[in-house]
């Protein structure tokens, strides 16, 4: 009789900004579907999700991956419901109500590598800094990469599981680093981006090494870039129009909607988005081609394939549920008047 590893994987109800949450489950002769995965309980009142006095929640899995990583294991993401199903209040998921496999996501994570002990991206020397931003991004060597190899296992265990990342790369601070996932679907690119994270943090657990999701982690006032999660778009319309009045109605329609995408655009986004460091300031909102300076960029690969591919919405922070983010970008682009 086989017996198989299930790790249950669920978001909780910290604030600001939700954390990941894991425990393991045995069943024996699973077939590795995830309709054969059962509903399972978990206790609420320790993860900021309900009462002592009635704990239980339900994890409903959505998800399913081989892990790479234990023997005889896969990977199950879930979403929270009460008791009588519905979904919990902290269930991001749920807010995608308009889903449209139409749509395409890419989306750019950026993150820190931190020392638990210094409170300090790697790199970072204790009561210090080092060399000013310059030679980090996309950097190699002992003096500008910092935590390649936990990059690099987050990297082989990504793909082995199944997850469609598209590549790695240093990024323009000292011990950030960036993953790119391609997914069709809203639902489908935030369970992959949610499993690329507990895959980064599990991995980082190992070397005794934090990851940092906060888009400022530094303080906005010191000059080092802050890190996002640039959510690149588009749906069969816009692969197709070959109309710049398509993607600058699009665009234009963003504009007139900026709180209701920063408010699920992450916790503590105004720290980054100051105008500064490849940002635009959070209260202002404007778009171009090839503008990494802009709220949305347009790519000049659309423009040069006639206006036909995706936009750029540079705003997202790091730490931002791509559930939300996924949900208010559909809903903005089926307003705009195309």
């Amino acid at each position: 009789m086989m017996k198989s590893k299930l790790e249950y994987i669920w978001l909780d109800g910290s604030v600001p900004t939700q954390q990941l949450r894991a425990k393991t489950r045995v069943a024996e002769n699973f077939s590795g579907n995830l309709e054969d995965c059962p509903v399972w309980s978990f206790d609420g009142s320790s993860t900021n999700q309900a009462g002592g006095g009635a704990s239980d929640l339900l994890l409903k899995p959505v998800f399913i991956c081989p892990d790479p990583d234990r023997k005889n294991a896969y990977l199950v993401l879930t979403e929270v419901l009460n008791p009588d199903g519905t979904p919990h209040e902290t269930n991001g998921r749920a807010h995608i109500e308009e889903e449209d496999e139409d749509f395409w996501f890419g989306y750019e994570q950026e993150y820190f590598l931190y020392d638990p002990q210094t409170r300090l991206p790697l790199g970072f020397p204790a009561g210090g800094f080092p060399e000013p931003q310059g030679p980090y991004y996309c950097g190699v060597g002992g003096s500008k990469a910092f935590g390649r190899q936990i990059v690099e296992e987050h990297f082989d265990i990504c793909l082995e599981a199944g997850l469609n990342v598209e590549g790695i790369n240093a990024e323009v601070a000292a011990g950030q680093w960036e993953f790119q996932i391609f997914a069709k679907g809203a639902h489908n690119a935030g369970d992959q981006i949610w499993m690329a994270r507990f895959l980064l943090e599990r991995t980082a657990e190992k070397y005794g090494v934090d990851v940092e999701w906060h888009p400022k982690p530094l303080g906005k006032e010191l000059d080092w870039n802050g890190s996002g999660m640039h959510a690149n778009f588009s749906n069969g319309l816009m692969r197709t129009c070959g109309d710049e009045k398509v993607f600058n109605a699009i665009c234009e329609e963003f504009g007139k909607n900026i709180k209701e995408h920063i408010d699920v655009y992450g916790a503590y986004n105004d720290q980054r988005l100051t105008g500064k460091h490849e940002t635009a300031a959070i209260t202002d909102f404007s778009y171009g081609v090839s503008d990494r300076g802009a709220s949305i960029r347009i790519p000049v690969g659309t423009v040069e394939d006639g206006w036909k591919g995706r936009l750029e919405d540079r705003r997202p922070a790091s730490n931002g549920d791509p559930y939300k983010i996924g949900a208010r970008i559909i809903k903005t682009v089926h307003a705009a008047k195309i």
